[in-house]
């Protein structure tokens, strides 16, 4: 069963700074777990005065192995090279089967067709306009922005 967090405000207060850092390293991590989430939302909720009651009950709920030692950093534990070889290949395996299913469909994409360069590289700023327009936006000038900064003001 799990416990709900609330205020705890006789609780054991902890480093807020390692408390954060933890709270960021599982932000990061609902990328790719977003089964984590929700429970992360939880956590991120008592940033400002974190107990150990919010530590342990949130942390200790999503079953993810945490560190909080001595040093000057927490940090995630690494998974072994043969775990994340085999959930690789989870992964590659089950790619192939929905593009089998038809589920899926594979398209090559010419370089200069690659709008996610836009979010990923630094580019020039001829290539940077270029993908703007290709996603349907469009760069603002500094008028326009000073324009749009006066409407709202």
């Amino acid at each position: 069963a799990t416990k709900h967090l609330d205020a705890d405000l006789s609780g054991t207060p902890v480093d807020q700074t390692k408390y954060r850092s933890m709270v960021g390293a599982l932000i990061y991590l609902t990328a790719s777990r977003p089964d984590i989430m929700h429970a992360t939302s939880y956590c991120a909720r008592y940033q400002a005065k974190p107990t150990k009651k919010h530590l342990n009950g949130s942390f200790g709920t999503l079953k993810i192995p945490f560190t909080w030692d001595s040093g000057s950093h927490s940090h995630l534990m690494q998974p072994s090279a043969a775990f994340t070889y085999q959930a690789h290949r989870c992964q590659i395996s089950l790619h192939q089967r929905k593009v089998e299913k038809g589920i899926v469909e594979l398209f090559f994409v010419e370089t200069e067709y690659q709008l996610a360069d836009l979010f990923t590289k630094a580019l020039p700023e001829e290539r940077f306009k270029y993908l703007v327009r290709r996603l349907g936006m469009r760069c603002l000038t500094l008028e326009e922005l000073e324009a749009l900064a006066n409407e709202s003001a």
